[in-house]
């Protein structure tokens, strides 16, 4: 991807003391392990905060199969995989049949397997710790839900058995509210069908961080609950306190400077990690709303939080302006990038996000309450020609009503 097919060459040029830099190029990268791999013992791969250099898979050949959520059928291992089962053909593999195992055979046991003792889960509200926390969900969810079907749609992933594997499972989940439900004590018997995406890391046979985005409002909207009255009673019962990572200010001003444009890369090949931070940071940090017409095809398939649907870049340019009307002060910081393919084939490319504002304007959620409110997200793009053509976009919008919603109305200020 070029991002300035349609500007023209001089639009960017600008003094270097005045661009970001260029991040170091990721599509192979020859850094050692921040662990060995002669450690004793399962060793947790890098942490999130600062995930460590990945190795990304330069084609399609392990993969889901369009329309079959399943991995591309193979005898025996196609890539070396170091302490998992030998059952697993690859990592795509092991993700979904691990999933389906748990969800689909209901076998939550495997889940003392398949994740580390002190696994660290990020879910909606933020983090928790440990396989305890899992199993109990998980057999919560099913017991509301006891005939949830849960199909892969795609798998994104990178990495390798030194450093661990990194997947963004992304699936689509039916299935009827037969149970009782903390949403929804008493049985709805409704129909529900919401896609989700988890994303990962794992080396020899255990997921040892997982971040995951449910859709929640989706599927109380789909039960016919009242979601903003949910989210006021789940911040009543579940108060958020935002650590100092979540209330701190993202680096959009600088020194009281204008924000910068992203420096454009040297060359003209394509660049994926440079792409992707580039739009991120000047569509929200900027505030430059061209660039999605830069780095979006423009009839772009757009799937956003809620079960949004829409296509063509206005759509996309749509909800950045709800976003950045809804909170001004919005900053945005890109936290993860990993992708699999070559600018023959396309690339699949899993984006990790956080941003953090202040709900100082009308646009998603209703009048001002000038309460701060940190949101975390996750993008699947899917880029042909150097352009994406399909964008899946989830952040923890339920948990992020719950902040605005809680308590007693707080002063706004414009």
């Amino acid at each position: 991807m070029t991002l300035t097919d349609d500007a023209p060459d001089d639009q960017y040029a600008r003094p270097a003391g005045e661009r970001l830099p260029d991040p170091v190029p990721t599509f192979v990268q020859e850094s050692a392990p921040v662990w060995s791999s002669a450690a004793p013992g399962p060793t947790a791969p890098g942490g999130s905060a600062v995930p460590p250099p990945r190795t990304m898979p330069r084609d399609f050949s392990i993969a889901i199969t369009p329309g079959t959520g399943q991995p591309k059928p193979q005898d025996g291992r196609r890539q070396p995989m170091r302490g998992y089962e030998e059952q697993y053909t690859d990592i795509v593999d092991y993700c979904v049949r691990v999933t389906d195992r748990i969800w689909e055979d209901q076998d939550v046991g495997y889940i003392y397997d398949t994740y580390a003792p002190g696994v660290r889960l990020h879910d909606d509200r933020g983090w928790k710790f440990g396989v305890e926390g899992v199993v109990e969900g998980t057999i919560a969810t099913l017991n509301a839900f006891p005939d949830s079907r849960h199909y892969a749609d795609d798998v994104i992933w990178a990495g390798d058995e030194d450093q661990g594997f990194v997947t963004s499972h992304r699936a689509i989940n039916v299935g009827h509210q037969t149970g009782p439900w903390r949403y929804a004590p008493t049985p709805t018997h409704k129909p529900v069908r919401i896609w989700v995406i988890a994303n990962c890391v794992s080396r020899e046979n255990l997921f040892y961080e997982e971040w995951v985005l449910y859709n929640t409002a989706a599927r109380l909207l789909q039960l016919g609950i009242d979601v903003p009255q949910a989210a006021r009673e789940y911040a009543a019962s579940y108060p958020l306190t935002l650590d100092d990572h979540q209330q701190s200010e993202i680096d959009r001003l600088l020194a009281g400077r204008h924000p910068r444009r992203y420096e454009l890369p040297e060359g003209d090949s394509f660049d994926v990690e440079h792409s992707v931070r580039a739009l991120f940071h000047d569509l929200y940090n900027r505030r430059d709303f061209s660039a999605v017409d830069r780095a979006y095809a423009q009839n772009v398939r757009w799937h956003g939080t809620s079960n949004r649907e829409g296509r063509g870049r206005s759509v996309v340019k749509g909800m950045a302006r709800n976003l950045l009307a809804t909170f001004p002060d919005l900053g945005l910081t890109v936290d993860e990038v990993y992708w699999m393919g070559n600018d023959q084939e396309g690339y699949s490319v899993s984006v990790r996000w956080s941003a953090a504002g202040t709900h100082r304007g009308l646009g998603l959620y209703g009048a001002p309450t000038g309460r701060r409110v940190f949101l975390w997200g996750i993008s699947q793009f899917y880029v042909q020609g150097g352009r994406i053509v399909e964008d899946w976009s989830l952040f923890n919008e339920f948990d992020v009503l719950a902040q605005v919603l809680a308590g007693p109305a707080a002063p706004v200020r414009l």
